[in-house]
């Protein structure tokens, strides 16, 4: 029977739609079916796109909520005092809509003067989907203790303290800052870093004769609130000087550059948007040697209507050509655009997928487990392990382990932000090869703090102690000495040392080296490990509903029949270790016996070679993708196969067909994918590709991580 739960929020800015994101991400990580639904549209006044909690919802996770009934609808429905039909296609809308779902999460209106019946909408959607209560709210900094009075209140208005379905409430945006002044633009304070004079959340809300237990207290965060410069362009109706990186800068500090320039250097910090007369080439020119020299401010906006000068642009041109900060312009003076920027609806954008992507992670991470977990006591788990609870029990586990992980680019941007997130969330200890100095400097750079737990070695410093050792792994090579001393040069070669030493417990490298060079040292100085015939490679790929397999699409160009079923062992292996319940598809262009010829016959061997190593295994071919992947044609092709239709593990006959399909399926679908992981090696050795985000090198480490526990409790064994 599906449990509905309904968020419901005391004030305007409560924040209900990142903790109901925080609460789909969290319950769907458990495997448990969940959905979205709200029930109606509240838009603030000009806004004209798509219903805003449910896009977001649509985006950030596998789900596909019914639509709102419009804010319109309803509002005709309650005039003409018809508010049970409303009910009536409400309780419709959302059975037809999340059907198969064991939780759905219902999503409330805020009260506002212009919907004064937003609280009794709300009471009696509750009572007609037999929805538990939550409600959700925030403090005021001025008056701490309000939400004991919030709180009581609602309750009064959702039928008393008897009332059994209200099961307690949660607080959004703890000690988030004080603004300072009065005038400060409205949306943009909350980017303001300043301390709240604030109690703890349990100090805060202890509240020892409170009727209602506290379900969750969510800190606040200044980057969950940080905008693109894009929307302010759009908001301010910004002229662009300079494009930059407009889509991708965001803005999570606000200065007023109006004095002289020694007085305002220190406001020239990583994602500040600076504000200026048009007028003032000597700021403009200091805050382009400010980017020129690393610091990745957000965005210059200047004010006044006043053009930058053709010579100040001929002499900034290189500062702003290398660092790719965007100059706006607006016609408003300074005074006007602060006036202006108060009406900026700092509400997440429903196309702002990095935005949401982050809000949904960090709620999803401050739920309480124990709260989450009783939202699912009693529900079957799905046989599907979806993409969120893949990524989630990566981090899980690879946290219970903490593995030593070398970094070889030590340098690049991407992997020090990705280095700093695994250190903070416990993921591994990330080991950093470059210059302490320009390492920590690249930090700066990117906003980034390197706390304790990451390591910087300098390469200069130790690379001579891996001469003599290097030698000895490949003196039969015919390596020596001054050869050695060459190569180690190359950090990925020095971090392949300190790996093939035991130093630490893992590699991860192709931010910028191709996948050449960042394998080929691990197979001269790593070796396969023991019993493997071969190295090879999956990638995860992460679908919308689950998470499939795919191997070898990055290693072993046209590999023989046993090679194949060493590659197919290995795989199932691999995607059993990941929590992923292994069904073997050996995919070829034909199903069954319907085909003939080499390549077929390859597949059909290497599919009895594997059984017969591992008859433990689900393992079927020659199949079509189509007849592994789709039930209705697996039971025309192939319907007496174990693995047609359900197959979770695809195993493709060449290098040539794998790697164009994992690449057709990644950037035709849109889909993450993650890899390739190489199987078979002694030690853990993983590949990036050169345009990783930061969270694809976080969640390789984590794989690697994981990779370098099970290679040494299997060396134990």
């Amino acid at each position: 029977m599906t449990r509905a739960l309904m968020l419901i929020p005391l004030e305007p800015g409560a924040g209900v739609t990142c903790v109901s994101l925080g609460i789909c991400l969290a319950v769907q990580r458990t495997g448990v079916a969940v959905n979205f639904f709200k029930p109606i549209a509240q838009p603030d006044p000009g806004y004209e796109g798509p219903e805003r909690s449910t896009a977001i919802i649509r985006h950030a996770t596998t789900l596909v909520p019914p639509a709102p009934f419009s804010l319109e609808a309803a509002e005709d429905y309650i005039s003409r005092q018809r508010l049970p039909d409303l009910l009536e296609q409400i309780v419709a809308r959302c059975k037809r809509g999340t059907v198969g779902a064991e939780l759905v999460v219902i999503e409330g209106m805020a009260p506002r003067p212009e919907q004064p019946f937003a609280t009794r909408v709300n009471y009696q959607i509750a009572r007609a989907l037999g929805a538990d209560i939550v409600f959700v709210s925030h403090p005021d900094p001025k008056a701490k203790h309000q939400i004991r009075d919030r709180v009581e209140l609602a309750l009064n208005e959702y039928g008393g303290a008897r009332g059994e379905s209200i099961k307690g409430y949660i607080i959004n945006k703890v000690d988030a800052p004080v603004y300072r002044g009065s005038n400060a633009p409205r949306a943009l304070k909350e980017l303001d870093t300043a301390p709240a004079p604030q109690k703890s959340a349990l100090e805060l809300e202890s509240m020892g004769d409170s009727p209602l237990p506290q379900l969750g207290a969510i800190p606040w965060n200044t980057a969950l609130v940080a905008p693109r410069v894009a929307d302010l362009r759009d908001h301010l109706g910004a002229t662009v000087l300079f494009e930059g990186d407009i889509n991708n800068r965001r803005i999570r500090n606000v200065a007023f550059c109006s004095r002289s320039v020694p007085t305002m250097i220190h406001l020239m910090q990583p994602e500040s948007l600076l504000v200026t007369s048009g007028d003032r080439p000597d700021v403009l020119t200091a805050i382009c040697l400010a980017a020129l020299n690393g610091t990745a401010l957000g965005c210059v906006l200047l004010t006044g209507g006043i053009a930058i000068e053709p010579s100040i642009v001929d002499l900034c041109r290189n500062a702003m050509t290398t660092s790719r900060v965007p100059i706006l312009l607006t016609s408003t003076d300074t005074w006007e655009t602060a006036q202006i920027l108060q009406d900026f609806n700092s509400d997440i954008p429903p196309e702002d997928y990095e935005r949401i992507e982050l809000v949904g992670e960090y709620f999803a991470n401050h739920m309480e487990p124990s709260w989450i977990e009783s939202l699912t006591q009693g529900s079957a788990r799905t046989m599907k392990l979806s993409p969120p609870a893949f990524r989630y029990q990566l981090v899980e586990l690879a946290s219970a382990v903490e593995r030593r992980i070398v970094l070889p680019e030590g340098l690049e941007p991407r992997t020090v932000k990705a280095a700093a997130i695994c250190a903070e969330r416990r993921i591994a200890v990330p080991v950093l090869l470059g210059n302490p100095e320009e390492v920590r400097r690249v930090a700066r750079q990117q906003g980034v703090e390197l706390g304790e737990r990451v390591e910087i070695i300098d390469p200069k410093a130790v690379r001579e102690r891996y001469v003599e050792p290097m030698v000895a792994l490949r003196r039969h090579k015919g390596l020596e000495a001054v050869m050695a001393r060459e190569q180690l040069r190359d950090n990925v070669v020095l971090g392949t040392m300190m790996l093939a030493l035991d130093e630490v417990d893992g590699l991860v490298s192709g931010a910028v080296h191709t996948t050449a060079n960042t394998i080929r040292p691990a197979l001269q100085l790593i070796k396969t490990a023991p019993g493997a015939n071969l190295v090879s490679s999956i990638f995860f790929m992460l679908l919308p509903d689950q998470v499939l397999v795919y191997g070898d699409c990055a290693i072993n160009p046209d590999p023989d029949a046993n090679q194949l079923a060493d590659i197919a062992i290995q795989s199932a292996n691999s995607a059993a270790a990941f929590g992923i319940e292994p069904r073997v598809a050996m995919i070829s262009y034909s199903t069954g016996a319907s085909g003939t010829g080499s390549d077929v016959e390859k597949v059909r061997e290497a599919t009895r070679i594997a059984k017969q190593r591992r008859p433990d295994l689900s393992i079927d071919g020659p199949l079509q993708y189509d007849a592994a992947v789709i039930e209705s044609v697996a039971k025309s092709k192939a319907p007496d196969s174990p693995v047609a239709g359900q197959a979770t593990v695809f195993i493709f006959p060449d290098l040539n067909t794998g790697n164009t399909t994992y690449k057709a399926v990644q950037r035709s679908a849109n889909l993450v994918s993650i890899g390739p992981m190489l199987q078979g090696m002694r030690k853990p050795v993983n590949d990036l590709s050169r345009g990783a985000l930061v969270d694809d090198i976080v969640y390789t480490i984590a794989l690697t991580a994981i990779q370098a526990n099970q290679a040494a409790d299997a060396a134990k064994s």
